[in-house]
Order: structure tokens, then C-alpha cells, then sequence
């Protein structure tokens, strides 16, 4: 009868628990904060495209003389809209965009001007040498650089100059010396010489 009493007795006994430490506050804190973000994780942000105020009218960039002198079919054109990727960029950054219409076949010449500053005229110059070729008739380098390309099916004359960055494009220009005349015009008209 001892060994039952030691077993209902044994029975009753409290079970032994073992205790979980609880964290401190400071473990506590620890455990909790964000990790810290590193600059790998961080994407660096696309500068701005920017330029300096040209400070010409479409008159001023290519005259009505000039124009005549080139085609005396072409005149401004009254409903002018930048479409061409260079008189876009153009006109965003302070720049002029102007549009010539032929009277007799319909065809637009669009001529633009700006004045890139910093990279972005760094980026224009590298779009240039990826989109053309090198054209030394457009001015003597290194002070004029010129290209010429096709570019979405358009025949783009691009000269850079004194800061300034010239273009005309047409898909009546098939070689880089049918914009010739107005990109001389053009960089004479900026550039004062």
C-alpha cells in the first residue's frame, strides 16, 4: 500500500515547466527595426534634359530669303506641329522647332535650334554618332560637328556648334547634301558667322 500512496502521491506532484526567458526591451527593439537599406538598392535617378533659352524666332533661324534661295516652292507652314524626334526635344528644352511646307508636293522640311546644356548636350552628340555618320561639308571640325542619318525613315541633318545644336529633317533629304544648304544657313544665322 506504500508503493500506491507513492504513486498517487507521485501523481499529484506538480509537473516541472520549464521557463522561456523573455527578451529584454532592448532585444526587443533590436529584433524589431528594419534592416537598413544599402545605396546598391537605391536606382540612381535620370537627370532632367535641359537646355538654355535660344532667344530666335522661326524667322530669325532660317530667313524667308534663305528659304527661297534653297526652294522657292517652300513657305512657313501655317499648321506646324514638332513631330520629328529632333524638333521635339528641341522645342522641350527651350529650343525653337519651325516647319516649311513645299506649295507644289506637299512636303514638310522641319528645322529646330537648342541649346543643350551639361550632359543632355553630351547625350545629343552620342545619339548623333549612333544615328548618322559624320559629315564634314556641314562645317569645319571640331568647331561644327556634323551628322547625317535616317531616322524613322526621314533624312536628319544634325550640326553642333558654338553650344548650339541645329537640325533639319525631311524625307525629301536623301543624302546628307540636300540639308546642306540650310544647315549652313542655319548655324551662320545662331552663331553670328
Amino acid at each position: 500500500m506504500a508503493a500506491a500512496v507513492v504513486v498517487g502521491l507521485a501523481a499529484c506532484a506538480p509537473e516541472e515547466t520549464t521557463a522561456t526567458p523573455t527578451a529584454t526591451p532592448e532585444e526587443t527593439a533590436a529584433q524589431t527595426e528594419a534592416p537598413e537599406e544599402t545605396d546598391a538598392a537605391t536606382p540612381t535617378p535620370t537627370p532632367t534634359p535641359t537646355g538654355a533659352p535660344v532667344g530666335l524666332a522661326c524667322d530669325e533661324l532660317l530667313t524667308l530669303d534663305q528659304m527661297y534661295a534653297f526652294n522657292p516652292n517652300y513657305g512657313t507652314d501655317p499648321g506646324y506641329a514638332p513631330t520629328g524626334e529632333p524638333a521635339v526635344f528641341s522645342a522641350s528644352i527651350d529650343g525653337v522647332a519651325c516647319g516649311w511646307l513645299n506649295q507644289s508636293s506637299g512636303e514638310t522640311i522641319e528645322v529646330s535650334v537648342a541649346r543643350p546644356v551639361g550632359d543632355t548636350m553630351e547625350d545629343r552628340l552620342n545619339e548623333a554618332v549612333l544615328s548618322g555618320q559624320a559629315v564634314p561639308t556641314y562645317g569645319t571640325p571640331p568647331e561644327v560637328e556634323g551628322y547625317y542619318g535616317r531616322i524613322a525613315g526621314v533624312g536628319t541633318a544634325q550640326a553642333f556648334a558654338d553650344g548650339y545644336w541645329v537640325t533639319a529633317a525631311s524625307v525629301a533629304f536623301f543624302e546628307p547634301g540636300d540639308a546642306q544648304p540650310l544647315v549652313e544657313a542655319m548655324l551662320t544665322n545662331v552663331t553670328g558667322g
